[in-house]
């Protein structure tokens, strides 16, 4: 298979099946998401975002059904296709002993990628709101917002075509949850597509163009955000789901 980009969706999910310990997790699984756009994946824990995830990094091989990253193949062509994306974790991870210009440098090197100048590097981190202040300190001080930021810098250095991210606003205070969506919002002006899962209504609503709500495996929903009001989602999704979102270990 050819490791040229193409034209087309940024992501596609189409019939992604998944099964693990005999139970089914992704069931017909399909949707698209285009350069400068952004969806978020609503619904109770076990419902398989985390997993839908999974399979646009490569980590998981489907059972039936495929994902794509800008045409590529993230299970067969898995160098190529991280190199487009940018993945924020739940819980960022960097290295302590360094700091965040460290970090970023040795992420681009571990991915066989440009490594920039130093004053290029401030810029990018610059850009998404790291305190200039610490980019020296080691990141063993870090908060979990700078973290992610740093994380969303060095997206910028790889000059990522897509942004993953898996409950982006745990543990963030309402001002940096805030700050983190500005800050998606700039990625889709540039054209970065974004595939977020979240418990987070009002943050989803910030910064999604449509707002998927997962059950049993599959879309049970997929609404575009002007048409809802955040209470009016909340409402939607506890009818769709026939229950309470909560926070449980994700599958």
């Amino acid at each position: 298979m050819s490791d040229r980009v193409e034209s087309g969706p940024a992501l596609q999910a189409q019939a992604l099946c998944q099964r693990f310990a005999g139970q089914a997790i992704l069931n017909g699984l399909s949707f698209e998401v285009e350069p400068g756009e952004a969806l978020c994946l609503l619904g109770h824990n076990g419902v398989g975002k985390t997993t839908t995830l999974n399979h646009f990094l490569g980590f998981h091989q489907p059972l039936s059904g495929f994902v794509r990253v800008m045409g590529l193949c993230p299970q067969q062509q898995p160098l190529q296709v991280r190199r487009l994306i940018g993945y924020v974790p739940e819980d960022a991870a960097l290295y302590a002993h360094l700091n965040a210009l460290e970090n970023i440098d040795y992420f681009l090197a571990a991915g066989g990628q440009p490594r920039p100048a130093l004053e290029q590097l401030l810029v990018w981190l610059e850009q998404v709101g790291f305190p200039l202040e610490a980019a020296r300190r080691p990141a063993a001080g870090y908060s979990k917002g700078m973290r992610q930021k740093v994380v969303l810098a060095l997206a910028l250095a790889k000059q990522a075509k897509v942004l993953l991210l898996d409950e982006p606003t745990t543990g963030l205070d309402p001002r940096s949850a805030d700050e983190l969506a500005q800050q998606i919002l700039d990625l889709k002006s540039q054209g970065v597509a974004v595939l977020a899962v979240t418990h987070d209504l009002l943050w989803a609503h910030q910064v999604a163009d449509h707002l998927g709500i997962m059950q049993a495996g599959r879309l049970q929903d997929l609404i575009a955000r002007e048409h809802l009001q955040p209470h009016e989602l909340a409402d939607r999704l506890f009818r769709a789901s026939g229950r309470l979102v909560v926070e449980e270990p994700a599958i």
